[in-house]
C-alpha cells in the first residue's frame, strides 16, 4: 500500500568588470561586492553597468542577472529606451559627424548585448516599440560599417522566428486538461487503456520525456519573475498566473494531468488483476524515469498512485510487488525538504556536465518544488534595501537557480516522438476527484460508513441514481 506524500552555462555569477562610470547617487566607490559584481546598487547605475562601450563589455552573469531581475523594477520596454538613449548618449551617435574609429570599437559590443536579450528573453521584444528602439539605435551606427545593418537584418529574423515559435506554445495542449465526470466506465472502443497504446515501460518513458522537454522548452525565464510579482503561489485563493506566464501555467497544468491519468488508468479496469497489472506498469515507468532523469514524471506518477481514490484499493494492491514503488518513494519523500531527491538530482546534474551523450545530459528538475525554491528565494530576501538600493546579491542567486533550469531546457531530446503515444498522453479522457473516487469505489466496495455516504453522495450526483 502506498502512503500518501505532501507535494507541496547559462549562469555562473562571475568576475565582472566595473563600467567605465563614476558611481551615481551618492552610492561609494568602494562599495561591497559580490563575486565582482555589486551586492547592491542603485537602479541607475545597474542600468549603466549593462551599457556597453568601445572599451567596456559586461560579462554574461551580469546581464543575465540583471535583464532578468530587472523587470521587477522597470518594464523590459523602457529599460530598452534607457540602454539605448544612454548608448546614443554617450557615443555621441545624434551628431551629425560621428567618431568612425570608436563607433567600430562600440558597434560590435551594442549588437552582441542586443543579440544576447533577444535570444534569452525574446518576449521583452513582442511590442512594435521595442523593435523600433534597435532599429533606431543600429541606424545610427550603420553608416560606419554596413554589415552592422546586415547584422540588425539577421538578428530581427532569428527574434521573428522564436516569437512564432514560441507564439505555439501552449496551442497544442488547452483544452486537454479538463477532467471528465464518472458516468459509466467507457467502452473500449471510446476509451483506449494506455497499455493497449505502449506496452513497454522503458518506452513510455521515453515518450514522457519527449513530453517534458517540449513543454519545458517553451517557458522563458522571466516567467519564474513574472509569476510571483504581489502573488502567494501557495495561496489558492491568490492564483500567481497571468497572462504573461501562460507556458509556465501550461506545465503545471500538465503535471496535474499526468496525476489524474495515472489515477483514471489504475481505477478504470473492472478487475483487481488487470489493475495490478497497471500499477506495476506505472511502478516500472517510474523507475525508468528516474533513470533517465525525468524527474518531473516520475513525481506526478508517484503523486497519481498516492491519490486516496488509488490508495485505498487494498485487495489490488496486495496483488502488487510493491518493493520498486517504495524505493522510488523513498527517493521522492518530502521529509528534510526533499533531501533525498536533492541528492539524486545533484547527481543527474553531475552526470550532465559531465555527459558523452545527449540521454545522459536530460535533468528535468521536479517542477513544481523548483517554483517553491525560487518562490520562498524571492519571499526571504527583500528587492531593495532600506537605501533604496537594488538587492542585486538576492538576485545573482535567483538567476544561478533559474539559469540552471535553462541549461537542461535546451537538451534536445534523444528519443524520437510516437505521435500515438503522445497524442494518447495529451488527449486520453480523465477523471474528475469525484468520478475517481466512483469509479474506486465500484472497483472495491467502501469499508467503512464514511466511504459509504460518500458512495451514495456520489451516485446521486453523478449518475443521478438515489
Amino acid at each position: 500500500m502506498p502512503r500518501t506524500l505532501s507535494t507541496s552555462d547559462m549562469v555562473t555569477p562571475g568576475r565582472l568588470s566595473p563600467p567605465p562610470t563614476e558611481p551615481t547617487d551618492g552610492e561609494q566607490a568602494g562599495q561591497p561586492f559580490l563575486d565582482g559584481a555589486p551586492s547592491s546598487a542603485s537602479l541607475d547605475t545597474l542600468i549603466q553597468h549593462l551599457v556597453p562601450t568601445a572599451d567596456y563589455y559586461p560579462e554574461k552573469a551580469y546581464i543575465f542577472t540583471f535583464l532578468l531581475s530587472s523587470r521587477l523594477f522597470i518594464e523590459p520596454r523602457e529599460l530598452l529606451a534607457r540602454v539605448c538613449h544612454l548608448c546614443i548618449e554617450q557615443q555621441q551617435l545624434d551628431k551629425p559627424v560621428l567618431d568612425k574609429a570608436r563607433v567600430r570599437k562600440f558597434g560590435p559590443k551594442l549588437l552582441q548585448l542586443l543579440a544576447e536579450w533577444t535570444e534569452t528573453f525574446p518576449r521583452d521584444f513582442q511590442e512594435e516599440s521595442t523593435i523600433g528602439h534597435l532599429k533606431d539605435v543600429v541606424g545610427r551606427i550603420a553608416p560606419c560599417d554596413e554589415a552592422y545593418r546586415k547584422r540588425m537584418h539577421q538578428l530581427l529574423q532569428a527574434l521573428h522566428q522564436k516569437l512564432a515559435a514560441l507564439g505555439q506554445g501552449s496551442e497544442g495542449f488547452m483544452g486537454a486538461d479538463k477532467p471528465i465526470s464518472y458516468r459509466t466506465k467507457p467502452p473500449a472502443s471510446i476509451h483506449r487503456e494506455l497499455l493497449g497504446i505502449c506496452s513497454d515501460p522503458y518506452t513510455l518513458a521515453q515518450q514522457l520525456t519527449h513530453v517534458e522537454l517540449e513543454r519545458l522548452r517553451h517557458i522563458g525565464p522571466e516567467e519564474f519573475v513574472q509569476a510571483f510579482v504581489n502573488k502567494d503561489p501557495l495561496a489558492s485563493t491568490k492564483p500567481c498566473f497571468n497572462d504573461k506566464t501562460n507556458n509556465l501555467e501550461a506545465y503545471v497544468k500538465w503535471f496535474n494531468r499526468l496525476c489524474y491519468l495515472v489515477a483514471t488508468e489504475i481505477c478504470m479496469p473492472a478487475k483487481k488483476k488487470q489493475r495490478a497489472q497497471v500499477i506495476e506498469f506505472f511502478i516500472d515507468v517510474a523507475r525508468e524515469c528516474f533513470n533517465i532523469g525525468n524527474f518531473n514524471s516520475l513525481m506526478a506518477i508517484i503523486s497519481g498512485m498516492n491519490m486516496s481514490p488509488v490508495s485505498r484499493l487494498k485487495k489490488t494492491w496486495a496483488k502488487v510487488k510493491t518493493a520498486k514503488f517504495f524505493i522510488l518513494e523513498h527517493q521522492m519523500d518530502p521529509t528534510g525538504n526533499f533531501c533525498n531527491y536533492r541528492t539524486a538530482l545533484r547527481g543527474a546534474a553531475h552526470r550532465s556536465l559531465t555527459a558523452h551523450s545527449s540521454r545522459e545530459k536530460i535533468v528535468i528538475p521536479f517542477f513544481s518544488l523548483l517554483i517553491k525554491d525560487i518562490y520562498f528565494l524571492n519571499e526571504g530576501c527583500a528587492n531593495r534595501l532600506p537605501n533604496g538600493h537594488v538587492n542585486f546579491e538576492k538576485f545573482l542567486e535567483l538567476a544561478k537557480q533559474v539559469g540552471e533550469f535553462i541549461t537542461w531546457k535546451q537538451v534536445e531530446c534523444p528519443f524520437e516522438q510516437d505521435p500515438s503515444i503522445t497524442h494518447y498522453l495529451y488527449t486520453a479522457p480523465i477523471f474528475s476527484e469525484d468520478g475517481l473516487y466512483l469509479a474506486s469505489y465500484e472497483s472495491e466496495s467502501p469499508e467503512n460508513q464514511t466511504e459509504k455516504e460518500r458512495w451514495k453522495s456520489l451516485r446521486s450526483s453523478i449518475l443521478g441514481k438515489t
